[in-house]
């Protein structure tokens, strides 16, 4: 008669043990990626460098590296197509900038709605404290830049420092003395950094304590079957 529940629970406990053992990975995972996000932050808040002192900031090593500069703004700029909550549909204002010691790198000054797009924005000096970023946004789906309007849909590092004529840098701008010309910044944070591992844990340790009910069910129609 146990031979008949022999298989069943081989089953059923192997099917629990795989899908705890996924969980308890979606744990560790939970874990490394809250150190990642806190490592980040840490690096956003940081008290910011000259970037002069940076003369090939690492896409790698220096992303989130807090850094200061001053200089001017050159009217140069790419309007990336963007939106914030409350405010609607807007753009992302990509500058190109002259640093004092000569060199051009792009800011990110921040965001206007649309009605502000077409609004002048001549060159205006700013000493600047942000962050480097790199953000990755382009993919397959993503489509070129707009040459009739001149209207982005993504912040392409290279593309835009070709396009601009400035080095393959961007500092997302967290504060700006200097005449804003009406553009709030958007400082970089962790917020577009998904972290779905406790989600996922929650799932898999669902999935084994429905598996572990189906797996008693079923040894109780079993047993009965045999009474």
């Amino acid at each position: 008669m146990m031979r008949r529940y022999i298989g069943p629970l081989i089953l059923g406990l192997g099917g629990i043990a795989i899908l705890v053992s996924l969980g308890l990975w979606q744990v560790r995972r939970l874990a490394w990626k809250e150190a990642l996000l806190a490592a980040i932050e840490t690096k956003i808040a940081a008290a910011p460098v000259p970037l002069d002192t940076l003369p090939a900031p690492d896409p790698k090593a220096d992303i989130y590296r807090s850094v200061s500069l001053s200089g001017r703004t050159t009217g140069q700029e790419i309007l990336v197509l963007s939106g914030q909550a409350g405010l609607g549909a807007g753009y992302e204002v990509i500058d190109a900038f002259e640093t004092a010691a000569g060199r051009r790198v792009l800011i990110d000054r921040g965001f206007v709605p649309e009605a502000a797009r077409d609004q002048p924005r001549p060159p205006v000096a700013l000493s600047v404290t942000g962050n480097l970023h790199w953000p990755q946004e382009v993919d397959a789906y993503t489509p070129p830049p707009d040459a009739a309007t001149g209207l982005w849909f993504a912040r392409d590092v290279p593309a835009m420092a070709a396009a601009l004529g400035t080095e393959p840098v961007l500092v997302v701008l967290k504060s700006a003395a200097g005449d804003a010309q009406g553009i709030d910044p958007v400082p970089v944070d962790t917020g577009a950094i998904r972290n779905d591992h406790l989600n996922y844990a929650i799932t898999w340790f669902s999935l084994a304590l429905v598996w572990a009910g189906m797996t008693l069910l079923l040894l109780w129609r079993i047993r009965r079957r045999t009474n």
